[in-house]
C-alpha cells in the first residue's frame, strides 16, 4: 500500500504539488497570436522538478502539470502535445542529470540545454505537423517565444539548488 506501480507516496504527493506550482506558473502567459500559443515560467518548475526529483517524478509532473495548464488558460488543442512535450522534457533533464549525488554542473547544463531543444522542435513538430500551422509562422514562435521561454527555464537550476539545501534533500 502507499505505492502506484513503483511510486511511493511521497512521490505522489510531489507529483501533485509540483504539478500543481507548475499550473500557477504557466498561468502568467504572454500570448503569441500567430500560433495561439503562449510564453510561459512553467517549464522552471519542470526543469526544478526534474532536477530535485528525478526523470520519472519530473516528467509525471511536469507534463501533467502542464497540460492541464492548457486546458486550464483555454488553449486546450495544445494539451495533449504539451503533456508529451514537457513530460519528455523533465523524464530526459531528470535522467541525463542523474541522481542528486552523481549530478554534476556540466550534466545538468547539458540536460537543460537538451530540454530547452525539446521544448523548441517539440512545439515546432506539434505546430507544423499536426495543428496545421504553417512553417514560417511555426518557425517565428520557435525564435521568439519557444527559445526564450527553453532559456528562462535554466532559472530552475539555481532554484533547485536553493530548494536542495533548504529541504535537506
Amino acid at each position: 500500500m502507499g505505492s502506484i506501480k513503483g511510486l511511493k507516496s511521497f512521490d505522489l504527493a510531489v507529483i501533485a504539488i509540483m504539478g500543481a506550482l507548475t499550473i500557477v506558473t504557466t498561468s502568467f502567459i504572454v500570448p503569441f497570436a500567430p500560433t495561439g500559443g503562449y510564453f510561459n515560467l512553467g517549464d522552471i518548475i519542470v526543469v526544478t522538478t526534474a532536477l530535485l526529483f528525478g526523470p520519472v517524478v519530473g516528467g509525471i509532473a511536469g507534463g501533467i502539470g502542464s497540460g492541464l495548464a492548457d486546458v486550464y488558460l483555454g488553449y486546450a488543442s495544445f494539451a495533449p502535445f504539451t503533456f508529451l512535450i514537457k513530460g519528455i522534457e523533465g523524464y530526459v533533464i531528470g535522467y541525463l542529470a542523474g541522481p542528486q549525488t552523481q549530478a554534476t554542473r556540466n550534466k545538468v547544463i547539458v540536460a537543460w540545454l537538451i530540454g530547452g531543444v525539446i521544448i523548441i522542435a517539440g512545439y515546432w513538430i506539434a505546430e507544423v505537423v499536426f495543428l496545421g500551422i504553417t512553417v514560417p509562422v511555426a518557425t517565428a514562435e520557435a525564435f521568439t517565444i519557444n527559445i526564450l521561454q527553453a532559456i528562462v527555464s535554466g532559472i530552475g537550476i539555481p532554484l533547485s539548488i536553493a530548494v536542495k539545501k533548504r529541504l535537506n534533500i
